[in-house]
């Protein structure tokens, strides 16, 4: 099999505009004559490659620690996508996915310089999607994401921001995105990986 890890490294990551960097802090290091290393880090939950959790924009909505590890574990199609994705693109996509893999149409993943509209948005959450994943720090347009978020949290579907699928080919993978047990959190970091069966 051919594992693809598809996470930002942490202190190097993109940053949406005006969240805080993350920052390392060691505490004590064996070169400076510590018996051992030890280090702290501090950053915002929607550093580097990360989840939303539908609370990130809804009151009532579930926190990090009460969605199911089903969401971010399971087959998923990667779909390769340049600039706006419109409803049109969003329902080929998504016809594509469940042509190959009807499981794999539950969690779409797009590769590219792509944003989400308003109009693909709600074709996926009308198709029930558990995850979307980007490449970009946002699903959506990076200056009014808001109504793409409200769009697919509202329908309970998880989005999966800041991915790297530069060496990924388009088609179904085994995805692994779990995210930190956060408790009341609305995202979390996680290390995700996409996994090709040999063919």
């Amino acid at each position: 099999m051919t594992i693809y890890d598809i996470t930002q490294e942490l202190f190097s990551c993109e940053i949406y505009p005006g969240d805080p960097v993350p920052k390392k802090t060691v505490l004590s290091s064996i070169k400076n004559g510590d018996s051992y290393n030890l280090s702290a880090f501090s950053m915002c939950a929607h550093n580097g490659t990360h989840i939303d959790a539908p609370f990130h924009f809804f009151e009532d909505g579930k926190t990090v620690d009460a969605l199911s590890l089903d969401i971010f574990l399971g087959m998923a199609f990667v779909a390769e996508h340049q600039g706006t994705v419109s409803g049109d693109d969003a329902a080929k996509m998504l016809k594509k996915a469940k042509e190959q893999n009807p499981e794999a149409a539950k969690r779409i993943l797009i590769k590219g310089a792509a944003e989400v509209s308003p109009e693909a948005a709600k074709v996926f959450a009308a198709s029930e999607i558990l995850l979307l994943g980007n490449e970009s720090q946002t699903v959506g347009p990076e200056e009014a994401p808001m109504e793409v978020h409200l769009i697919l949290l509202g329908a309970g579907a998880v989005l999966l921001e800041g991915i790297r699928l530069e060496d990924v080919p388009e088609g179904v993978y085994l995805l692994s995105a779990a995210p930190l047990n956060l408790s009341g959190a609305d995202g979390s970091p996680c290390r995700a990986v996409l996994i090709a069966e040999e063919s």
